[in-house]
């Protein structure tokens, strides 16, 4: 089936995705206001248009993919927005992460105007979003899940229907809680392990092997290693899957000391500038208070 789709938002992960939309042969509009990510997408088959609104009033489906819950609610609900100028029957799959609470609010005002919405947060980093291998956490109506579930398995090879709106959100913070303690961990017990003495090689080896291997591990220790602490995520951009999670342990009234214990050695490594960082960087507070460093 050839879709005419639409896609706002070409970073670093909606111009992978949108790319490889436009590769499988669909009619895709596009809109980002930096013209070199515009660029990117054009060559890969994609249409340029001059507004998100210009790109909602040319499709069937539009997907979102921008920073938080702020510009999406900006980019559908201003004068001249996607709202006031969507194409009848318009469904939009919003790929950016954000609070569960704001996707709520702004799927319920799409659907106000008569715009199917799904929350739809991915997990697996830019070079996933180029190969097309993400993880795709859809929260939504079911049958709007299973109308465009073509459509994701271009993008992504695991995708998991997560239930009413909002629940891609809540999915997508869980996974990150617990990966984000994976991290802590890491960065607390390796300088440690050094400090004590152990060879770095053969530690590196048993953590990144042995049954504590996880993606945390295989991922940041071989860049910690070469000392690299750019082109990740950053730290403080991280924070919304933070206050997801407390929001819902707050309403159950759930402990979650290990979570909270994370969360303040989070906090701590933005309190000391590392936030534009990715969350490797936490190793430098133990590594610091150690006088040790993990290197090749």
């Amino acid at each position: 089936m050839s879709w005419k789709l639409g896609f706002v938002g070409l970073g670093a992960m909606g111009g992978g995705m949108s790319s490889n939309l436009a590769r499988a042969g669909h009619t895709i509009h596009v809109y980002d206001r930096v013209a070199t990510a515009v660029e990117r997408v054009v060559e890969a088959g994609a249409i340029a248009e001059e507004s998100a609104a210009e790109v909602a009033s040319k499709v069937d489906i539009l997907f979102l993919c921008l920073p938080d819950a702020e510009p999406v609610a900006e980019a559908m609900f201003e004068p001249n927005g996607i709202v006031g100028n969507a194409a009848e029957g318009l469904r939009i799959i919003d790929h950016t992460t954000m609070n569960r609470a704001a996707a709520v609010d702004i799927g319920t005002r799409a659907q106000a105007h008569g715009i199917a919405y799904a929350d739809c947060p991915v997990s697996g980093g830019p070079a996933g979003a180029d190969a097309g291998t993400l993880t795709v956490m859809f929260g939504g109506d079911e049958s709007l899940f299973d109308s465009v579930k073509q459509l994701l398995e271009i993008t992504g090879d695991a995708l998991s229907y997560c239930g009413e709106l909002g629940s891609g959100q809540l999915m997508k913070a869980i996974n990150n809680i617990i990966y984000d303690v994976n991290i802590a961990a890491i960065c607390e017990v390796v300088p440690l392990a050094l400090k004590a003495g152990l060879d770095p090689d053969v530690l590196c080896d048993v953590v990144t092997s042995g049954s504590s291997r996880s993606y945390a591990s295989q991922n940041f220790i071989p860049k910690i290693r070469k000392r690299q602490f750019s082109g990740d995520f950053p730290m403080q951009a991280a924070y919304k899957d933070i206050l997801n999670v407390q929001e819902v342990a707050t309403e159950l009234r759930a402990p979650t000391p290990v979570v909270n214990a994370m969360i303040a050695v989070y906090q701590q490594a933005l309190t000391a500038g590392y936030g534009a960082d990715p969350k490797s960087s936490i190793i430098k507070l133990y590594e610091q208070a150690l006088g040790v460093e993990l290197r090749e």
